[in-house]
């Protein structure tokens, strides 16, 4: 579902696939906004690394996280063998416990779309995109209106420059970045992003962000 069809969601218990980055966030404060109950945000967690998938947030950062937005976040640990398996597994729980909903913060990747959504049609819970198809600019714009706050982790050198990793996403360097040629949401996985302040938070969240390491074509800001 999307959100053109937010109307019939109103009240609902929903879980939300949170990666800590900005659409994610914008995601679940857009249900919120829109009369929905968050009952748990799940993080998928790299059993090999010790760290989130995708946007490498460490397992301690993850629960001072929880405890500003108030939400419990739940640690998905999983290999990437397991991971399809453990996801729906983890649904079904939800499920369970009377979620009705999953929220995620994709936009417009079609493939993405549809993973979730039969991940989700086969534990019997309902896929929520509440960003689906709308302007990626207008998204980022409203994200940073709205007050929130994120750091640049990751910054893929292939697609963009490591000067952006560790600057914290403002209207000017989300601009800078569209001019770069890279897409100014990043959606193509051009950088990754941490939130930690804003209107779904009592407190900005506490981190330490570390030197600049590299992985392959990846510049990464350690945080912790």
């Amino acid at each position: 579902m999307t959100g053109d069809n937010m109307k019939t969601l109103k009240g609902k218990k929903f879980i939300a696939s949170y990666s800590g980055g900005k659409d994610s966030t914008l995601a679940v404060y857009r249900a919120v906004q829109q009369g929905m109950e968050p009952v748990e945000l799940f993080t998928t967690y790299n059993t090999d690394r010790k760290q989130s998938w995708f946007h490498g947030i460490p397992g301690p950062l993850l629960n001072r996280i929880s405890e500003e937005l108030g939400i419990p976040i739940t640690l998905l640990e999983t290999s990437g063998e397991k991971y399809k398996e453990n996801f729906e597994s983890h649904l079904k729980s939800a499920r369970e416990k009377g979620a009705e909903v999953c929220v995620f913060g994709d936009i417009d990747l079609e493939e993405h779309l549809k993973w979730c959504t039969d991940r989700c049609i086969a534990a019997g819970i309902e896929a929520y995109f509440p960003l689906w198809k709308e302007s990626r600019k207008s998204l980022v714009h409203e994200f940073i209106e709205s007050g929130f706050k994120t750091i640049i982790t990751v910054v893929d050198t292939s697609r963009l420059s490591e000067h952006f990793a560790g600057k914290i996403l403002t209207k000017k360097i989300a601009e800078d970045i569209e001019s770069f040629g890279a897409d100014i949401c990043g959606e193509n996985g051009e950088y990754h992003t941490f939130a930690f302040d804003g209107p779904l938070f009592k407190n900005p969240v506490e981190f330490k962000s570390n030197d600049v390491i590299y992985h392959d074509n990846y510049a990464i800001i350690p945080i912790s």
